[in-house]
């Protein structure tokens, strides 16, 4: 789920305010809108179209468009700290190779927090976002709960950081997002690592899971064990298959979900709907959001 670049423009700075972030001004218009039930928009690691990924900026920039739920992913650092950025290393979106030129190849796990706090994550995506920061988790959740937004979660590699879903549920805990409140309309956790779904089920069962990928229908009734949603890439998918997956009971007796990724352009965003899924996971969540409602 590779997010695109795209130049600001001045066109809708009034609707952002001043100082904040600019929309580009020839986004797609939306198509002729249906008579169907709007899917959820959520902001693909923020509106990751207008600001760098997973920075605050991009939170902020989704709730300056009304946006409510905002999709982010999370890795762990050599001293343990929980980090919010896409990649496995930091080089695609960080200035890690100027900082620290001779700690190839720059992988998330061999940087202690302290480093990863120095490094750029806003410049590459322009010079007015320069001097962003990686943001901690903990940092994340203070910002989404300041915006009064709902976060779907990513573990990224698993696999890498054993033991990362208790950690995040302890994080989660400690700033508050385990109450019954959140828990119940303002968080969900997903991940492309079935055991590590699997995992979160296990420590909280109360907490609504999304498995990333688009399981064969025949095993989808094993899915439904553990996990709430199966949130496929928008290129997998059919009406067919969305409707073979909200059949099926998900752990917490309701229909499974089917949120898809990542959808950009207006028109696609117009046949997943057709589709009938429930969200669409997007970098540009006003184009998604208008042409769906």
């Amino acid at each position: 789920m590779f997010v695109r670049t795209v130049t600001a423009s001045t066109t809708a700075a009034a609707l952002l305010g001043a100082g904040a972030l600019l929309l580009p001004a020839d986004r797609p218009e939306a198509p002729e809108r249906q008579g169907q039930d709007a899917p959820v928009v959520v902001a693909h690691r923020g509106a990751s179209g207008y600001a760098p990924e997973n920075t605050l900026a991009a939170v902020d920039a989704a709730d300056a468009l009304g946006i409510a739920w905002v999709e982010n992913d999370v890795h762990r650092t050599r001293d343990g700290e929980l980090v919010v950025l896409h990649d496995t290393d930091l080089k695609r979106t960080t200035d890690v190779e100027q900082v620290f030129p001779d700690r190839a190849p720059w992988a998330v796990k061999d940087f202690t927090a302290a480093e990863v706090a120095k490094l750029d994550a806003g410049s590459w995506f322009g010079p007015r976002f320069t001097g962003a920061r990686v943001p901690t988790l903990t940092q994340f959740l203070h910002r989404m709960e300041r915006n009064r937004q709902k976060l779907l979660l990513e573990i990224k590699s698993p696999a890498t950081y054993p033991g990362i879903e208790r950690d995040i549920i302890r994080v989660l805990g400690r700033s508050g997002w385990l109450d019954r409140s959140h828990v119940r309309s303002r968080l969900v956790i997903q991940s492309f690592g079935a055991d590590s779904v699997k995992k979160v089920h296990s420590l909280r069962p109360d907490i609504t899971t999304g498995f990333l990928g688009t399981p064969a229908v025949a095993d989808l009734p094993a899915y439904a064990a553990f996990t709430d949603q199966i949130n496929p890439s928008y290129a997998t998918i059919g009406a067919d298959y969305v409707a073979a997956v909200q059949r099926l009971k998900g752990p917490h007796g309701k229909r499974l979900r089917v949120n898809t990724w990542t959808v950009n352009k207006a028109a696609d965003a117009v046949k997943a709907r057709e589709y009938g899924v429930d969200g669409i996971i997007t970098n540009f969540p006003d184009v998604v959001r208008d042409a769906t409602s």
